[in-house]
């Protein structure tokens, strides 16, 4: 089997129940890590540091990288990237769950089609119990399925994703866009010729709610939707028609009342 990285980041707001349940999941796969990069975005509470000692002390394979200041998604995960020592590296959040096989389908993919570049999945979201979920991102499985979702959304879950890290660093890695480094990630990667798969398979129990969609809102992320939106229409990856669509589609769910919000995201744009 080929040899793989995991890359997490961690800020001071996660709870340490949560990073604790999320590293469970990652020690306890049928494949297990090569070698775990944890980045620790800034200085953590008590609880953190306490959950990542212990698994650091049981787990040699975990690394943690220490940034002395919080820094953001985006740059934490660009310096981990750094640190990541094999070509394959799994995302995985410091508060979501992975199912037990999730690596091992996505290894035997890359293992199957050599030319891909990123493979994801599916995810289903929760509130409370993760055995209750609440709802299902479903995401289209071809290369060429993906290229035509990516005009109207983001075509892969991050938090599923195995990448090969030279094609994200061929892309130039993360770059600073508000809460949609991922997205205009994949836009590059397409744009660079990168080969996209999903699964068609729930591989990450991710804990939305509420509280997720509160996340997505606000003045400042529609902001940036716009500037995205105009980023790709400057790589030629949509057209204008579609940028205006997107646009006013995208604008007015992140400035809706949130729990409207909540409704739109559970019930039209989940299954």
């Amino acid at each position: 089997m080929v040899h793989y990285s995991i890359l997490i980041s961690v800020y001071h707001r996660e709870q340490p129940e949560f990073l604790e349940t999320a590293l469970s999941s990652v020690f306890d796969q049928t494949v297990l890590p090569d070698e775990v990069v944890l980045v620790k975005d800034g200085p953590l509470t008590p609880g953190l540091d306490a959950v990542i000692s212990r698994y650091a002390a049981l787990h040699p394979e975990l690394h943690v990288i220490t940034l002395p200041e919080n820094v953001g998604l985006g740059a934490a995960l660009n310096e981990g990237l750094k640190h990541c020592s094999y070509d394959l590296v799994a995302r995985m959040d410091s508060d979501d769950i992975c199912v037990n096989d999730r690596f091992e389908r996505q290894l035997n993919i890359f293992s199957q089609h050599p030319e891909c570049d990123i493979v994801g999945g599916w995810i289903d979201e929760f509130s409370n119990d993760p055995h209750c979920p609440e709802a299902v991102r479903q995401l289209p499985e071809t290369h060429e399925e993906i290229g035509r979702f990516f005009r109207i959304r983001s075509p892969v879950n991050h938090v599923t994703v195995m990448f090969r890290r030279s094609a994200v660093l061929a892309a130039g890695g993360y770059q600073p866009f508000y809460l949609l480094e991922d997205y205009w990630l994949w836009g590059r990667m397409l744009h660079n010729g990168a080969r996209f798969y999903n699964i068609p398979a729930i591989l990450v129990h991710v804990r939305g709610g509420n509280a997720m969609a509160a996340r997505r809102g606000g003045w400042k992320y529609a902001v940036s939707e716009v500037k995205l939106q105009r980023a790709f229409l400057r790589l030629g990856l949509i057209g204008y028609g579609t940028f205006c669509t997107n646009v006013i589609m995208r604008f007015t769910v992140r400035i809706m009342p949130n729990r409207l919000r909540t409704f739109v995201y559970q019930k039209l744009l989940r299954k």
